[in-house]
């Protein structure tokens, strides 16, 4: 099983600085973003393999996931031994590359995997966000695996004077995650069984009040449907319009999540706060970071 993850954006937020770097390589603490995003996609049981959809603009990601055996041994010729097998870890990761020549959108982006992926069922990881923990894809493979091998997604709950900035999904619980069997409809560990997908809906209309988080684990009939799907909203081909007619031929599921799990990547300012959370968490670098803020006052 292989997990895409499309990265051929311009990262327009970060400009100035995404003119010379790309905004997947930006660093929180010492790794770059999509490292995380790697890492998280590499959890679930089965997964064998991470296929990356570039822009032939972006070659800097293509370099950071290779080997670099020149590197690595001057790192070790110089008592940087901790540094070396980082970087060793990197380039070592299972990373393949896809190209989106044109951007047309997340669906087209994701059918730009679909020689990658082949005849089995495969993981979307949108690279903006990651979950530290790593635990949210796996949740999701073990749902997918209780119904069949069905489709499953991520959701979170929203106020429900945000659902129209969201795609919003429709159905009902069925069941719970081990150990949240008290948590309510849309708490953390409910799942639901999907009947509906509802893009950025009025407040009145809105059939739930659970958004989808960026992360799918979608049935390779998705790749078949993706092939005629035609341009949705801004005229790009849109992964949720597939999975409406996916839900017509197919059972599909959704997971609860919290969305403090996630780490936000996708703005300067997010990204400044995800690298402030994550230093204070981190006992290497929690005091060093701390003692940098002095007696900033917020």
């Amino acid at each position: 099983m292989k997990a895409v993850i499309p990265a051929a954006g311009l990262g327009t937020r970060f400009l100035p600085a995404t003119k010379a770097v790309p905004k997947e390589l930006l660093p929180v603490l010492n790794k770059p973003v999509i490292q995380y995003v790697v890492e998280e996609a590499l959890a679930p049981e089965g997964v064998d393999g991470v296929v990356i959809v570039n822009s032939r603009e972006k070659p800097q990601i293509e370099s950071y996931f290779s080997e670099d055996g020149q590197f690595e041994q001057y790192l070790h010729d110089h008592g940087k031994d901790a540094e070396a097998e980082a970087v060793h870890e990197a380039g070592a990761l299972p990373v393949s590359f896809v190209y989106q020549d044109n951007p047309k959108g997340l669906g087209h982006a994701v059918l730009c995997a679909a020689p990658a992926t082949g005849d089995e069922s495969f993981f979307v990881l949108l690279g903006d966000y990651f979950v530290p923990d790593r635990k949210m894809c796996v949740e999701m493979a073990e749902v997918s695996r209780a119904h069949g091998g069905a489709s499953v997604i991520a959701v979170a709950p929203v106020p429900a004077d945000q659902v129209s900035r969201y795609g919003i999904i429709a159905g009902q619980r069925t069941e719970s995650l081990a150990g949240a069997e008290s948590a309510g409809d849309e708490e953390p560990g409910a799942v639901w069984q999907v009947t509906g997908l509802v893009e950025k809906p009025a407040p009145q209309d809105a059939p739930s009040h659970l958004f989808i988080v960026g992360r799918y684990l979608l049935s390779p009939r998705i790749m078949e449907l993706l092939e005629t799907q035609g341009p949705g909203k801004g005229g790009e081909i849109q992964l949720t319009d597939a999975m409406v007619r996916l839900l017509e031929e197919e059972e599909m599921y959704a997971v609860v999540v919290d969305p403090n799990e996630g780490c936000d990547t996708g703005t300067p300012a997010a990204w400044a706060a995800t690298n402030a959370r994550m230093a204070m968490k981190d006992p290497d670098y929690r005091e060093a970071f701390v003692e940098g803020l002095g007696n900033y006052k917020f």
